[in-house]
């Protein structure tokens, strides 16, 4: 691992705060239209597909969480936008295509686009135009060559971790859901719960670490003697896809049975695909559901349980 000075990072961030603003990235949406960034994108690519693609490749392409993926493309399909067909090679997969609404919707934002690099480099002498396109081009080629990310490792809470959970928590559950902050003074309580009655027998906190960074968490709290509960599971965008949140998952799993519980509880959401795809996966069962209004917004919330 090369070390990198303070100054170097300190000089790529001052760069991306520069060039995000430059080029709008932080508008809630791009070109006046109705789209986020985000939506943009997949159009993009959609638009640029020699084949249409399935959601897992587009997921995979653009590094887009799962759950936010599928809401965008929920939200595509009902404005008609966008059409999917069932894959002849594996039936739980389906292609993605642009309808002709979809293609109409598309073009106004690529002419802005196009528009808009073009009103950037205009006022550049030829040269200087020439010295920044190169510059984009070492950029991307450099990055492209750098070596795969470090592994993911597991390890127990330390001082200063609870801190980041509950930080963490509130901003992704805020971007991401537009929940308010009464979801993070939850999750406070809780983890102000954990640290005072932790039962290191019993209970665990595990962070997920990459190049000493944390990734993600989750939690195995005790309900009773025989119940345990899991809570708070996390993993940040850059770390999803890698199967970590499988990992943090399994680990509780594990420990449950170790510890002596019979069953393993949570609650959740209703829309939290990604989550729940993991929850499906360990083996975890509905059992009940029940509407609340929570978070600043209307909410399905779901118990499921696994018997261990």
């Amino acid at each position: 691992m090369v070390a990198i000075s303070d100054a170097r990072v300190a000089a790529v961030r001052r760069f991306n705060r520069f060039y995000t603003r430059r080029i709008g990235m932080l508008r809630p949406a791009l070109y006046d239209s109705p789209y986020s960034l985000a939506e943009v994108r997949v159009l993009y690519e959609l638009a640029h597909a020699t084949a249409a693609p399935t959601a897992t490749a587009l997921r995979r392409d653009l590094d887009l969480d799962a759950g936010y993926l599928s809401r965008i493309l929920r939200g595509f399909e009902a404005r008609g936008l966008v059409r999917k067909t069932r894959s002849e090679h594996d039936g739980r997969e389906f292609h993605l295509a642009l309808t002709a609404a979809g293609r109409k919707a598309f073009a106004p934002l690529d002419r802005a686009s196009q528009a808009e690099v073009g009103a950037l480099l205009a006022p550049l002498p030829v040269p200087a135009q020439e010295k920044i396109v190169g510059a984009m081009a070492a950029i991307e080629a450099a990055l492209d060559a750098a070596p795969a990310s470090s592994p993911v490792t597991l390890r127990a809470h330390r001082p200063g971790d609870i801190g980041w959970v509950i930080s963490r928590h509130g901003a992704l559950y805020a971007q991401e859901y537009g929940w308010d902050d009464t979801f993070e003074a939850m999750v406070a309580q809780i983890a102000a719960k954990f640290l005072q009655k932790f039962d290191p027998t019993r209970e665990r906190c595990w962070i997920a670490e990459r190049d000493g960074i944390s990734v993600g968490c989750v939690f195995l709290v005790a309900r009773s003697a025989r119940v345990a509960q899991l809570r708070l599971l996390s993993v940040e965008p850059a770390a999803r896809g890698a199967g970590v949140g499988r990992r943090l998952v399994g680990e509780c799993i594990a420990f449950a049975r170790t510890a002596g519980y019979r069953k393993l509880m949570l609650w959740t959401n209703a829309g939290l695909d990604a989550a729940r795809h993991l929850y499906d996966q360990a083996g975890f069962r509905l059992v009940a559901e029940e509407r609340h209004r929570s978070f600043g917004r209307d909410l399905v919330g779901q118990t499921l349980e696994l018997r261990l």
